[in-house]
């Protein structure tokens, strides 16, 4: 029986850090003698005392036999996996290595397109050929879903050589499709359910929250634990379970992906958020939930403003619908930011949304409540006029060459105005949510090119292309 209040990896870090010793090993700050002092007065310097690399006592994070390994199986034990690993390079290189370790060259997988970008950089490194499945979509809120069982079945029945599924789950915005169903649709094929679980690695801890992947029967999914949890940024965790995950090849691919430089104040963040949540997680999650509910209320009654409500959704994820105050999300997220400090995860061009999580307050919704009745009040001179947008249409461009094929293909640059029906070379996507409109490989359409440019004249942040003005793209050149 695990003991879930040990921590063995946050124990030995601590203990490392009061050994007395001349220390000849990297990192060349030496435990923090050697730190520049401006960063020394921002942090202090005891925290670089836990700076430390792959010593004797602390394990090794890609053959662990010692207290790394005891910390990733109480993990699995804490969220109900077979076996766990820690990632230091945050759910991004988790989500490369589950397409490496299941996918090689040519090898089919099925996913929604409403994938973030770190999927598409799976694919540029496997090979692998994506099978894209357009998500339910809400053409009113404008906002992507979630795939449905039934598209994943008719995509099975019209490539049954594909070598596995991944779905997003939750989405950025909290929505949950039938996770079980896909399981056993999957199944049926004897091939393995990927789960991006980025945004969920909380709800294994309370029954009001949707199932957790494993419980819902993944085989393998990637945890931001980081995102919604007590860890540090770009702490996560991979989790398998059953015997459809080659294990042998999730650890070659992981070595792929993750520094040989792993921090240790990471991986021991990851050892003390799973003892927390282990040992008091329902109750964080019953005041989170209290929370979130509290804001969710107050926020529906102001006038102008409508909270997305749904079923499978998430409760701790908050999007607000603004454009009902002649607001574009990205001029609401400005005013809150910079005029009533309150600070939102993203904006689009109807919504904000809103992370509530163990580590807010009562006087955090207090805040995001009052800054919203005064965005509401119209004391910061918005008007009232409609919103106008062009439909994020569904993405129906599909797989003209593999993202691998295009991503290494000879490009050119041309004016944007050029690139309508030329093959993308680049991955070109709004940040947050990081979900690309554009992608190696994929026929540039005359929507995509517009919506991009309307979200970039609304405010909004355009990555991954060389040219972040966006008047130019890098395209297959034709041969």
């Amino acid at each position: 029986m695990l003991n879930q209040n040990q921590t063995p990896l946050l124990d030995a870090l601590k203990a490392c850090t009061t050994h007395a010793h001349a220390p000849f090993y990297t990192p060349g700050h030496k435990r923090g003698v050697g730190i520049s002092q401006p960063l020394a007065d921002l942090l202090g310097k005891k925290v670089f005392r836990a700076d430390l690399t792959e010593l004797a006592d602390l394990d090794n994070l890609f053959a662990p036999q010692g207290v790394i390994l005891a910390a990733q199986d109480l993990a699995a034990g804490a969220f109900g996996a077979s076996k766990t690993w820690f990632l230091v390079n945050g759910s991004t290189c988790g989500i490369e290595a589950a397409i490496l370790a299941t996918c090689g060259t040519g090898d089919k997988i099925i996913m929604p397109r409403n994938v973030h970008s770190s999927v598409i950089s799976a694919l540029i490194l496997s090979g692998a050929i994506p099978i894209f499945v357009n998500p339910e979509y809400d053409p009113v809120l404008d906002i992507a879903h979630s795939i449905t069982p039934k598209a994943v079945e008719t995509a099975l029945q019209k490539h049954p050589d594909t070598k596995a599924v991944l779905v997003v789950y939750p989405t950025y915005y909290g929505v949950c499709g039938d996770l079980q169903a896909i399981a056993h649709i999957t199944h049926q094929y004897h091939i393995p359910l990927l789960v991006d679980e980025a945004h969920g690695a909380h709800f294994a801890f309370h029954p009001d929250l949707p199932p957790s992947a494993l419980a819902a029967g993944a085989d393998l999914t990637v945890q931001s634990t980081h995102k919604v949890l007590g860890a540090m940024t770009q702490a996560s965790m991979l989790h398998v379970q059953g015997d459809r995950i080659d294990i042998d090849r999730v650890n070659k691919a992981l070595q792929l992906v993750q520094s040989t430089s792993p921090s240790y104040i990471l991986l021991a963040s990851l050892d003390a958020a799973r003892q927390q949540m282990a040992l008091y997680g329902k109750g964080l999650m019953s005041r989170t939930l209290e929370l979130a509910d509290i804001a969710r209320r107050r926020i529906s009654a102001i006038p102008g403003l409508s909270v997305l409500q749904m079923p499978n959704l998430d409760p701790t994820r908050l999007t607000v619908t603004v454009s009902g105050l002649g607001l574009t999300g990205f001029a609401a997220e400005e005013i809150l930011d910079e005029k009533l400090g309150v600070t939102a995860e993203f904006a689009s061009l109807q919504h904000l949304t809103f992370i509530i999580s163990l580590g807010n307050t009562l006087s955090d919704i207090e805040e995001l409540v009052q800054g919203f009745m005064r965005l509401g009040s119209g004391e910061w001179g918005v008007g009232s006029g409609k919103i106008t947008r062009k439909e994020c249409v569904l993405w129906d461009n599909l797989g003209c060459i593999s993202p691998r094929e295009a991503f290494f293909a000879v490009s050119e640059i041309l004016p944007l105005s050029e690139t309508s029906d030329r093959i993308c070379t680049e991955i070109v996507c709004p940040y947050p949510p990081g979900i690309p409109i554009l992608m190696p490989g994929e026929l540039i359409t005359q929507g995509a090119l517009e919506y991009l440019q309307q979200i970039q004249a609304m405010g909004g942040f355009i990555t991954g292309c060389a040219d972040t003005s966006l008047k130019t793209l890098k395209v297959v050149r034709n041969s």
